[in-house]
């Protein structure tokens, strides 16, 4: 009765911490502006389904997609025995679903043991990669101190995790052996892992001791689970929940298809319109003017741009395909993206903690991305194309570049000469348009 109080009280205390971090993130997406992503429905679904669930675009690296997917599906499968270990943990029994499913049991529980043994090889080429290997993409500026540290921790929460379940495991099968085990009953389970390591790892112990090991290797689960369950938040790898709303409210829309300012597209409309009265009141409820044009700060973005931010893996591959990054520019989409969700958590603190009128005098553009990197960016989409979750770096490169042309009158001097030519001649070249086929002559 005592383990099974302790166990309710750290299953309460965790989900509950959990779902606290999970409303201050909905809150700090919700800070950002409306956009409606509620079109095409089946298409969203299907999107999902192939990009999130089924991973379509990591395999276009197919070694790391390989690894990615060892631990990507050991983790859907162990989901399946955590539900076990909780029906345990309330009711104190012990392996809950065995004598219901017998032998589709043994069968379930082997292909957790084979996925853990692969998501172990997949942990430890990601643990050389990250740290022996010199892959560019990892060795950049952004990635330095606590990016570089949160992507060790969980990789070695997913080692701990895994020794846990085969020491659960394994001094089961040692105990069942013996016919000692929790559950009443003779035989084997005949796990197709634990079964080789029990005679070698567990069978020395005496019973007392194989209890002690089980019940180490079954808490050591389930704790560890609900640190990693809880430190999600903090971490990149919150991308494993996020990946699935984030890919379902993907744009739709063909790459390069840029949306328009709607207070500017209605007044060049009105321009056009020869029925337009420029002195009749406006229609009740009609903006007159955006609070700004473009974006300065997080709340200035889209709920989506805010939702990427939190969806971003680090991974670099939105880096390591930017020609502007490659050729030696200042740009880094994924240090876009990092520096967008580190504004917000400090803006979302600020406003729980000092109202939500507090201004620290800070913003996204300038105290966090710098002019540099916003105009290094060509527009090219290559970010976009090649992020396994459908983030979209370049949509907050055009806001931000949106407010420094519309709102400061910043740009470089090579587009204001570019910008002149196109009002003076209808051209970006500087000769008039009277001259335009000269260059045929010959």
């Amino acid at each position: 009765m005592l383990g099974q109080f302790i166990f309710i009280v750290v299953l309460i205390a965790g989900f509950g911490f959990f779902g606290f971090n999970i409303s201050k993130i909905r809150k700090n997406i919700m800070l950002g502006k409306s956009l409606d992503r509620s079109d095409q429905k089946w298409k969203r679904i299907k999107t999902t389904l192939l990009i999130a669930l089924g991973q379509k675009k990591m395999f276009q690296r197919l070694m790391p997609a390989l690894f990615h997917l060892f631990i990507y599906v050991a983790f859907l499968f162990t989901s399946t025995e955590l539900i076990e270990i909780i029906i345990d943990g309330v009711t104190g029994t012990h392996r809950f679903f065995w004598p219901i499913l017998g032998s589709v049991y043994v069968l379930l529980i082997n292909m957790i043991e084979i996925l853990s043994v692969l998501a172990f090889v997949a942990t430890l080429v990601f643990l050389a990669r990250r740290n022996l290997l010199t892959l560019p993409r990892f060795q950049m500026s952004e990635m330095n101190g606590w990016p570089k540290i949160d992507g060790n921790i969980i990789l070695y929460l997913e080692i701990i995790l895994l020794l846990c379940v085969f020491t659960m495991n394994g001094a089961d099968e040692a105990l069942f052996l013996q016919g000692k085990s929790h559950v009443a009953g003779t035989g084997s389970f005949g796990f197709i892992v634990s079964s080789f390591t029990a005679p070698f790892f567990f069978n020395q112990f005496n019973v007392d001791t194989l209890i002690i090991l089980e019940r180490i290797g079954w808490w050591g689960h389930i704790l560890v689970v609900f640190s990693f369950l809880n430190y999600l938040p903090y971490s990149k790898h919150f991308h494993i929940l996020m990946a699935f709303p984030n890919t379902y409210y993907s744009n739709l829309n063909n790459n390069g298809s840029f949306n328009n300012l709607k207070a500017v597209k209605e007044e060049v409309t009105k321009m056009f319109d020869p029925n337009f009265d420029p002195y009749a009141p406006p229609p009740e409820g009609e903006e007159l003017v955006p609070d700004r044009f473009g974006a300065k700060d997080v709340e200035d973005l889209t709920w989506k741009n805010l939702m990427d931010a939190y969806t971003c893996t680090e991974c670099g591959r939105c880096t390591s395909a930017c020609p502007a990054n490659i050729t030696g520019k200042k740009l880094s989409p994924r240090k876009i993206m990092m520096d967008t969700r580190d504004r917000l958590d400090e803006v979302g603190k600020n406003k729980r903690i000092h109202g939500s009128d507090y201004n620290d005098n800070k913003s996204l553009l300038g105290d966090y991305i710098s002019e540099e990197e916003v105009w290094a960016c060509t527009s090219c989409n290559a970010c976009v194309q090649e992020c396994p979750v459908n983030i979209d770096p370049l949509s907050v490169i055009i806001d931000l570049r949106r407010y420094l042309v519309m709102e400061e009158a910043k740009m470089p001097s090579e587009l204001t000469g570019m910008l002149t030519n196109i009002e003076n001649n209808g051209a970006p070249w500087q000769f008039s348009q009277a001259d335009r086929y000269k260059w045929a002559e010959e």
